[in-house]
């Protein structure tokens, strides 16, 4: 059994982690609620900002068909929306730069990991771009090639938004790659975490619109007009998004492993300290019994 100096030592130790935790938890939950607010907010207005844009496309390929001429429909569309043979694609894996959220990191590596192998395996050419440190390292030690966008968490906003889509924009409009997906978490609630392999680029057709045949567009001022400022802001909204998500979601997944860390700091100070209590009744115990023992010694 230890000394009572070393659990007294682990007893402190512990309560000292337990006020850490204790104080990362309550951090965590005060940040989640506005990024919480956040992603209420903006939710709508990015999802709204897709349908619109895959309506449009799905019209634009519907006229480009009903023309027989794939070459005319491909040119009424911008050019971050024209459909290709997807040979090479970009991966952009939205991590944390920090650890300490449960298995948040873990999850999104793995699924980076996998969908990495599974299109290299049927034979594409996979570009990597990562954004978050845990994310990096993990893939670097598997020897994957990578592009790292560091500092896009120390001030997350529409800016930092900008400076990955001009970093994924680049490569497509240049033809270097035919698709790009977002891998991140989605949140779902403080507790529960999604992740999500979304396609950015190109926009898919609405499947209700070209099955239904839909209606009459009327473009105002023109169609190039309207896709040249959508298709950009589609772009931000949409990254923006992911990023708030992944952002709730690693706060959410902090603000729970810091609930368990608190609930086992507490669970094992009670343990050490019904440990302590016996050590110290033992060591009473042999106490009075060695007093006790002498004193029979100088009775006989």
């Amino acid at each position: 059994m230890a000394s009572l100096k070393a659990i007294r030592k682990r007893i402190a130790t512990v309560k000292s982690t337990q006020k850490i935790t204790r104080a990362m938890k309550m951090v965590a939950g005060a940040r989640l609620n506005r990024a919480q607010q956040r992603i209420t907010e903006l939710r709508p207005y990015a999802v709204k900002t897709q349908e619109v844009l895959s309506e449009v496309v799905g019209r634009t390929l519907q006229e480009g068909q009903a023309d027989d001429s794939v070459v005319g429909a491909a040119d009424l569309l911008h050019p971050l929306l024209v459909q290709r043979e997807q040979r090479r694609v970009m991966l952009v894996v939205l991590t944390s730069d920090r650890g300490l959220c449960g298995a948040f990191n873990a999850n999104i590596n793995k699924n980076a990991e996998r969908e990495y192998k599974e299109r290299t395996a049927n034979g594409q050419d996979v570009q990597v771009m990562v954004v978050g440190r845990k994310g990096r390292d993990y893939l670097q030690r598997r020897n994957i090639t990578l592009q790292y966008l560091p500092g896009v968490w120390d001030k997350l906003g529409l800016a930092s938004a900008r400076r990955i889509g001009d970093e994924i924009l680049r490569p497509f409009l240049n033809d270097e790659v035919d698709a790009i997906y977002v891998v991140y978490n989605e949140f779902k609630s403080a507790m529960t975490q999604k992740v999500t392999v979304e396609r950015l680029l190109p926009v898919p057709p609405s499947v209700e619109e070209n099955a239904a045949g839909g209606g009459e567009f009327v473009f105002e001022p023109t169609r190039a007009a309207l896709l040249e400022h959508l298709a950009p802001l589609y772009v931000e909204i949409s990254l923006l998004r992911a990023l708030y998500e992944s952002q709730a979601s690693e706060l959410g997944a902090r603000m729970t492993a810091m609930d368990s860390a608190t609930k086992n700091a507490t669970e094992m100070i009670d343990k050490l300290t019904l440990e302590y209590n016996k050590a110290r009744q033992a060591a009473i115990t042999k106490e009075l019994m060695e007093i006790i023992g002498g004193s029979e010694a100088i009775k006989e």
